[in-house]
């Protein structure tokens, strides 16, 4: 199975969920939110397609923590895909981040059974707080699962 992504952010970020945590940026979004901070993300048209087992390989060899964040674009445009790379690397004991512009009452409960933690809800930036960890403004929710 296919994937688009645009990049994946080896160097590590400590602002992307707990700890120092590999960001794979995924290609295409619907959101659209407002002042967006990954604009090359947005179009579906763009980035990489790779096949999904070839970048869970990338990933496993390239990972040496196992923090990884699935961020955007919008990762559950690629909802196949994307449980697909997610059964995978629960399978090497990942800790998994999902960033999210979707609400929590959208994300399916199968989905939530791969992930440590979540970042729900658009950016929206009269909303917008720089004093809580991992979101961008006051609607979002960070979410500890398991």
């Amino acid at each position: 199975m296919i994937i688009k992504i645009n990049n994946i952010d080896f160097r590590g970020s400590l602002v992307d969920g707990p700890g120092l945590r590999t960001v794979v940026y995924m290609q295409g979004c619907n959101i659209r939110c407002d002042e967006c901070h990954n604009k090359k993300t947005l179009p579906i048209e763009g980035g990489e397609s790779i096949d999904v087992l070839e970048l869970v390989s990338i990933l496993v060899k390239n990972i040496n923590n196992k923090k990884i964040t699935l961020s955007g674009g919008e990762p559950t445009l690629q909802m196949n895909a994307l449980y697909q790379m997610l059964e995978r690397l629960v399978t090497y004991k990942f800790n998994i981040c999902l960033y999210t512009g979707c609400e929590f009452d959208e994300i399916p409960i199968k989905l939530l059974h791969y992930l440590n933690y979540i970042k729900v809800g658009p950016f929206k930036k009269e909303l917008k707080c720089l004093d809580q960890a991992y979101i961008g403004s006051t609607n979002q929710r960070f979410i500890k699962l398991n």
